[in-house]
């Protein structure tokens, strides 16, 4: 038997895993592979779609699914498919266009379980693109025919997207959909319910793993339902006050290694696990 037989450990990419360059640090590499060695469940729950997770991918190798689409969807690289999605509703779509008719410059982009399609350009969603790589795929909201994962907007407009907020939870529908500010520039519409929480339910109930033998990592609001539910949360000390909040524990920056500072506190009986 190993010694982290039984945990599993979810984390966020940007802003936790991830350094400010977009890298991953040498010490969080050797301990990611040692927790793995020693029995542990590593994987990453993040706003993300399987196919722009980039890089980390392929410098931390998962050894079980993912959550993604800020917990709209659990994805298995090993079998190449989904263990379980919660599709957005097309009823989101009214609201979609409320907010294109109030706010001409927000960029609007909807997120699919295969694609994603950029249905408005603004500098924001240019700048998205050149982070993940995706493709330019111009198509109209209304026009999508594949189930969707969820809707961003996008401004690098701060106080914009604070009034993009409050319009869409001053609509009538807003109480059959969940709303989460993912980055800095980003702003979602989510299935009801759903959040990073939900995946890492998913996941231990998929792995068989006690939610209280799970830790979970996070930076930012969209983070805080996963602090929240899982048998420890963790914030990296660069965090949101939001995820501070939220966490049961504080831990160093993204800048100086986090991840293996949680593994080390799990070896050495720092960080508790319930049974």
């Amino acid at each position: 038997m190993g010694k982290f037989d039984g945990i599993l450990i979810c984390t966020d990419l940007d802003g936790t895993l991830l350094k400010n360059d977009k890298t991953v640090s040498e010490e969080n590499l050797r301990a990611i592979e040692y927790f793995k060695s020693e029995g542990g469940r590593f994987t990453f729950v993040t706003g993300r779609l399987p196919y722009y997770v980039g890089k980390a991918l392929d410098l931390v190798r998962p050894n079980a699914p993912i959550g993604c689409a800020n917990g709209g969807g659990v994805y298995d690289f090993a079998s190449e498919e989904y263990v379980w999605t919660c599709p957005l509703s097309r009823e989101a779509l009214p609201l979609v266009e409320h907010i294109d008719g109030l706010f001409p410059n927000v960029g609007i982009q909807a997120v699919c379980f295969g694609n994603t399609y950029f249905c408005k350009e603004n500098v924001t969603m240019k700048d998205f693109r050149r982070v993940t790589g995706l493709e330019n795929l111009a198509v109209g909201y209304y026009d999508i025919k594949e189930p969707m994962a969820k809707i961003i907007f996008g401004s690098n407009d701060g106080e914009e997207l604070l009034a993009v907020e409050a319009a869409l939870r001053a609509h009538p529908l807003a109480t059959e959909f969940d709303f989460i500010r993912s980055e800095r520039t980003l702003f979602e519409i989510l299935p009801k319910g759903i959040g990073k929480g939900t995946a890492l339910l998913k996941l231990c109930g998929h792995l068989g793993i006690p939610i209280g033998r799970s830790v979970a990592i996070g930076d930012y609001d969209n983070d805080v339902s996963m602090l929240r539910a899982a048998g420890v949360g963790v914030a990296v000390s660069n965090a949101s006050p939001r995820a501070l909040a939220a966490a049961d524990t504080v831990t160093v920056s993204n800048e100086e290694s986090a991840i293996a500072r949680v593994i080390s506190d799990i070896e050495s009986g720092v960080l508790t696990l319930r049974s």
